[in-house]
């Protein structure tokens, strides 16, 4: 029964990543529309990752208390709502605020699902599950790119999110049905932890210091390859030669080599172990950076994106497994603070990198990541190793 449940839970993650990703396409349409640059057209995208960040204090305790899996409805339900406020801003502050608002709720999808994943499926088998988990996200990554470039290109930059407001409808109507039909999706809550106790078992993780471990690494992958993923889709508009809507379907390739790695998980995870899906991780973001940054054309950019995808996910997964187990009895506490220092990377690194592509184009910050992703793979490695002492 869980199996279904992971389903409909992989199609959550897969509006939530879709309304992560729809905007960077849509960078040099939003610049135009508003009289703005891209550095300042980002502000959508880091305004979207800071609310998703900050709120995770929030989600994480509450969804400990009244059940993962309705959370996930409830949150999925009022984003739908969210993505129609985007939709019809008259000013760019407008739409920053809406999009504020709407990654306040969208924020929660994800981690809160891979929590719930974490109470349900045990631990020798919960990597494969988490793999298949994201291949939502990843195809949410690859076609919200693609149908954002498209639509913009067609009808505006409105068109994707009155779309993404229908996906999430269908998105709430599908929990809604599990939680009415499948046991395994309704938990019993804890109703003898106040949501300040929950908060506060949460803020005291801080204190163990592999979970500062995890925290620390999560924040920096967020800072260093998620702010210049933003400007993908913006440098392959601008320097290679691609149209609006190519330049978001460029993007697909990310997805794509993220869905390779979800194809083989099963068999590469005990080939490899952590240790070696991690080394293997950072080299693969290392090269993809470095090749995106030198490539002359969208054909080179595409393995290199390609092999973006398929590291990150060697990487980011093997950092959601241990952030699973950091604190088993309120993992949703715990994943929701792992998702906040996400997310402030992310969120870090998309305003950094906003001012050096403003200042000197998009080429030095995918040089600084091709450096320092691998540098903080071969760390984290060690760390582990380290802990298994």
């Amino acid at each position: 029964m869980s199996g279904r449940a992971v389903v409909v839970l992989a199609l959550a993650s897969f509006a939530s990543a879709s309304a992560l990703r729809a905007v960077d396409p849509l960078l040099p349409l939003l610049a135009e529309s508003f009289g703005t640059s891209a550095g300042g057209a980002s502000a959508v995208i880091t305004a979207f990752a800071v609310a998703y960040g900050v709120l995770q204090i929030v989600n994480g305790p509450l969804s400990d208390r009244i059940g993962k899996y309705r959370m996930v409805f409830w949150v999925t339900a009022i984003s739908a709502v969210g993505n129609l406020a985007c939709a019809f801003a008259p000013t760019l502050p407008l739409l920053v605020a809406a999009r504020f608002a709407t990654g306040a709720t969208v924020g929660a999808i994800v981690p809160l699902a891979i929590a719930w994943i974490g109470d349900v499926v045990p631990y020798e088998r919960r990597q494969p599950v988490l793999a298949r988990f994201l291949i939502g996200s990843m195809l949410g990554i690859a076609l919200a790119t693609t149908a954002s470039g498209w639509l913009g290109e067609l009808y505006g930059w409105r068109a994707i999110f009155i779309a993404l407001s229908g996906l999430y409808v269908v998105s709430a109507a599908l929990l809604w049905f599990e939680l009415q039909t499948n046991p395994v999706t309704r938990q019993t809550a804890k109703a003898s932890e106040t949501i300040a106790q929950a908060f506060l078992r949460m803020i005291g993780l801080t204190r163990i210091p592999w979970v500062r471990v995890i925290l620390a690494v999560v924040f920096i992958e967020g800072v260093l390859l998620y702010g210049p993923l933003a400007f993908a889709a913006y440098h392959a508009h601008r320097y290679l030669g691609l149209g609006i809507a190519a330049s978001g379907a460029l993007i697909a390739a990310f997805a794509a080599g993220g869905l390779l790695y979800a194809a083989v998980a099963g068999r590469l995870v005990p080939r490899l172990g952590e240790r070696g899906l991690v080394l293997a991780g950072g080299l693969c973001i290392g090269v993809g950076y470095l090749g995106l940054a030198l490539a002359p054309g969208p054909d080179i950019a595409v393995p290199c994106l390609m092999a973006l995808g398929a590291g990150l996910y060697m990487l980011h997964n093997t950092l959601q497994l241990h952030a699973t187990q950091m604190a088993p009895e309120s993992r949703g506490a715990a994943v929701a603070l792992f998702a906040l220092c996400l997310f402030s990377g992310q969120s870090t690194g998309v305003w950094l990198a906003s001012h050096v592509v403003d200042a000197v184009g998009t080429r030095p910050v995918f040089a600084v990541a091709a450096v320092g992703l691998p540098l903080l793979a071969l760390e984290f490695r060690r760390r582990l190793a380290a802990r298994r002492l």
